[in-house]
């Protein structure tokens, strides 16, 4: 069983375990002759252990599988991460065939939407709702089509008010978290409602506790991401 997580950060290419395997022993051979002599050439395969999480980031995603894995590890299933920092949904769309349908995953999370709203506030390349519906709703169509089988798992995009600017994106996001609710609605995804369970723990701690600059989570806020996922997978 696959997970695939597009999400906003993480490497693109394919890697199969054998990959793993193999990058594992080119990190054993480089080491100097006094450093192997501390271990035995077995243990390259703690190599291969630390590549894989590398390659699922260093956020919510590796966070999300360690915590599936370590309380289902007899279900076997492999979690790979195609997300790229700064992707817009017409980003995603332009590689969705090869970084996610053709990995023919069982289950397929999409983590996409803040972005379109921020390159019209830092770039002046405004992405319209309207567009930013195309976009998502190929997408799922995609999904439905090629992969019937395949269950959606849908983040909502969030962000909090930190910078005090980050208030202005409101009238740019809002629209687009309802589409992004609408299309869970018509395709029968599983949501992750981010928006809200982000503004509900703002009322615990600082904004800044969770996203320093209003998008970008902390460990907390990451933390929290995962455990929303979770429980939307019914995994928790």
């Amino acid at each position: 069983m696959n997970f695939v997580l597009s999400s906003k950060c993480a490497d693109r290419q394919v890697v199969t375990e054998q990959d793993l395997q193999t990058m594992g022993w080119a990190l054993w051979s480089v080491l100097g002759e006094s450093a192997q002599s501390e271990f035995d050439a077995a243990h390259y395969g703690a190599g291969a252990a630390i590549l894989s999480v590398v390659l699922l980031g260093r956020g919510y995603a590796m966070l999300a599988a360690a915590w599936f894995s370590f309380l289902y590890p007899e279900k076997r299933v492999r979690f790979l991460n195609r997300g790229i920092s700064g992707n817009r949904t017409v980003d995603l769309r332009e590689r969705w065939q090869r970084d996610c349908l053709d990995l023919r995953p069982t289950w397929l999370s999409i983590y996409v939407g803040i972005n379109d709203t921020w390159r019209r506030f830092d770039r002046h390349m405004p992405t319209t709702t309207e567009e930013f519906g195309e976009h998502y709703r190929a997408l799922l169509q995609s999904v439905s089509k090629q992969l019937p089988d395949t269950r959606p798992v849908i983040v909502e995009p969030f962000v909090l008010p930190v910078p005090p600017d980050r208030r202005e994106w409101r009238q740019d996001l809002d629209p687009k978290i309802a589409v992004v609710r609408s299309l869970a609605l018509e395709y029968r995804a599983l949501y992750v409602p981010l928006d809200g369970l982000f503004a509900q723990a703002a009322t615990r701690r600082e904004p800044e506790f969770w996203a320093p600059d209003g998008v970008h989570p902390t460990p907390a806020g990451h933390a929290l991401i995962a455990q929303a996922w979770l429980n939307a997978v019914k995994a928790l």
